[in-house]
């Protein structure tokens, strides 16, 4: 697969800052920050703001990540965080008393607090799958998935470890239990290819802030076409048949508009938030996932060959997400190590045990130089 170039001219990154943290938040590209400025200063001038301005945006960005994932755009609706969207599922799947809900060990609190509120409230069980020893958390998953279990909530790639799930697998499992799939695809989605024709999840949600590259606080739903007359959380008037019509807003259409839109968050026309976000997936769309993937795929491969010279224990790259590195050692790690990564403007994260790399574009040579460097010293 053909590789991507340095693209850190397009990143308002310091020479001497070596970023190795996208799974935490992602930096802005320059053009997203400028068009997020942009929107912000429309603002200012509010009898410039037309109706139409409240859909534009918003519609374009749906249309995009929709793209991404090989959807419709009836099939997305805007959302301002991961628990925005687990909630929507969770308040739209059938779970019953005796039933299970599977999901990993050490999964986002996001998603974990989501399902043990509906387990409390239905009386279901939280069936948790433990970190499988050999890495293949689809193995494990599908052997958690029985005739009882009434969804399966995962990841593609788990934010701890950087384990990858077959999802493909896993939805075929789920359709011989009978089991919905809710997909947290926060730490795939703009990074790693996703095809909803392949997978057919009946939710998938995506924090924007991490791999898409886009601000805080936005973010996308994918709900299946079978529920897509489901319940929103919101009672939102831009979401109503005829609401481009702002003098006859008080006819209070019940009506809602086509597909997912009901489900989208309030006031979603944000209009600091929505022309950022159309710049930062139309660069993903022009960069495309796959060669994101193996550019990103190529980078970690080189971090996790230094790394092992030094101890590290990597995940194998069978049950790896490319992108994404997690890295133990047999030695264990000082508890100051990413005081001292930050002290020498080398920046990632510690997640449990794990020192926990994940690249963009953005990053070289001399940046991995760096961080090899400083770990080995600590380890040493």
């Amino acid at each position: 697969m053909e590789r991507l170039g340095n693209q850190r001219h397009l990143f308002d990154i310091p020479r001497d800052v070596a970023y190795l943290n996208c799974a935490y938040m992602s930096p802005l590209l320059k053009a997203v920050t400028a068009a997020g400025v942009a929107g912000l200063s429309a603002k200012a001038r509010p009898w410039e703001i037309k109706p139409a301005d409240f859909f534009g945006d918003s519609e374009t960005a749906r249309g995009l990540f929709a793209t991404m994932i090989g959807a419709g755009g009836d099939d997305v609706a805007l959302v301002p965080a991961a628990s925005y969207g687990l909630a929507v599922a969770a308040a739209n799947l059938p779970v019953n008393a005796g039933q299970t809900i599977v999901m990993q060990a050490e999964e986002f609190p996001a998603s974990v607090l989501t399902w043990r509120n509906v387990a409390r409230r239905t009386g279901a069980e939280i069936v948790t799958v433990d970190r499988p020893e050999d890495g293949d958390w689809t193995a494990a998953i599908g052997a958690a998935i029985d005739e009882r279990t009434a969804v399966v909530c995962i990841s593609q790639t788990h934010w701890v470890c950087g384990g990858l799930t077959d999802l493909s697998a896993i939805s075929a499992r789920c359709k011989q239990a009978g089991a919905a799939l809710v997909i947290d695809g926060t730490q795939s989605c703009g990074a790693h290819r996703f095809d909803v024709g392949e997978i057919d999840p009946d939710f998938l949600v995506a924090a924007g802030y991490k791999w898409l590259l886009c601000p805080y606080s936005t973010g996308f739903l994918y709900v299946a076409p079978r529920h897509q007359g489901g319940v929103p959380l919101e009672q939102g008037w831009v979401v109503r048949q005829r609401a481009e019509d702002f003098r006859n807003l008080i006819d209070y259409s019940e009506t809602f508009q086509d597909g997912a839109r009901r489900f989208d968050v309030g006031e979603r026309s944000n209009m600091a938030l929505m022309p950022a976000v159309v710049v930062a997936l139309r660069q993903l769309l022009d960069w495309r996932i796959d060669r994101i993937q193996a550019t990103l795929g190529a980078r970690t491969a080189e971090i996790a060959d230094a790394m092992a010279g030094i101890g590290a224990i990597v995940v194998p790259d069978a049950h790896r997400a490319p992108h994404y590195l997690s890295l133990r050692f047999r030695q264990g790690l000082p508890d100051d190590l990413i005081a001292r990564l930050a002290a020498q403007d080398v920046h990632a994260s510690m997640r449990g045990d794990r020192l926990r790399v994940t690249p963009h574009l953005y990053n070289d040579d001399a940046d991995v130089d760096r961080l090899v460097s400083i770990v080995r010293q600590a380890v040493a």
